[in-house]
């Protein structure tokens, strides 16, 4: 003779059978394809066909759900790297995931600058600024050399992203990039000489190695820091 379950019991059942990780990757998907204002517990609960009880049992507000959701992209992108990379190496490793998860959650920018300090964004900082000692930087520069590889990560990726929200990814790059070089080629040139001659090569610069470009550039200013070997 079977056992009744009591609505406890099913109530427990359905909280294990829907994961926290589950929730968190379906609100993912809404927030990649969607947008934030779109991420709501009704919407979510119906693409899990279930109830917004069973999602409150793993998530208590939504804003609990955004830091969920940007933890997770933000660890599979620093998961990437070669933990056997030299320092330098894994600097560059680090940023360009950063760089690339953005780029692919435009939202995780917004929600890694809304909250600066919860544990997406500790990571990361820890990431960059714990490989400084081995290039020999001295500890009381540590803290400002890796503010200023965070800032200009979060920055130039946030930045990146923004400018694809505004033109939308169906839009011919080059072609755009192309008119805004005519314009600056219009521009006179005993005014604006450098973006005279940058108009150039800004229709077919690549944003990834222009952003490790200036990641090289950071790391060769913090490596004098330490002097010479």
């Amino acid at each position: 003779m079977g056992v009744v379950a009591t609505g406890k019991q099913r109530s427990e059942r359905r909280a294990d059978a829907l994961s926290k990780e589950r929730i968190v990757e379906t609100a993912i998907e809404i927030l990649d394809t969607e947008g934030e204002n779109a991420l709501t517990f009704r919407a979510l609960a119906a693409r899990l066909a279930t109830g917004a009880g069973a999602i409150y049992w793993h998530v208590a507000n939504k804003n609990d759900l955004l830091t969920a959701a940007t933890e997770a992209v933000v660890a599979r992108a620093l998961t990437e790297g070669d933990d056997a990379a030299e320092p330098r190496q894994a600097i560059r490793d680090i940023a360009l995931g950063v760089f690339d998860a953005i780029d692919a959650h435009p939202w995780v920018g917004t929600q890694l600058t809304r909250e600066p300090w919860q544990a997406a964004m500790l990571s990361i900082f820890e990431g960059l600024g714990g490989r400084l000692p081995a290039l020999g930087v001295p500890e009381p520069a540590q803290f400002d050399a890796a503010s200023a590889l965070l800032n200009y990560v979060l920055g130039v990726a946030g930045q990146n992203a923004a400018n694809a929200r505004e033109h939308a990814r169906a839009t011919d790059r080059r072609a755009f990039l192309g008119a805004v070089a005519a314009r600056w080629s219009a521009l006179d040139p005993r005014r604006y000489p450098f973006l005279n001659r940058a108009a150039e090569r800004l229709p077919d610069h690549d944003d990834r190695e222009q952003f490790l470009a200036g990641i090289d550039l950071i790391l060769a200013g913090i490596e004098t820091l330490g002097g010479p070997a």
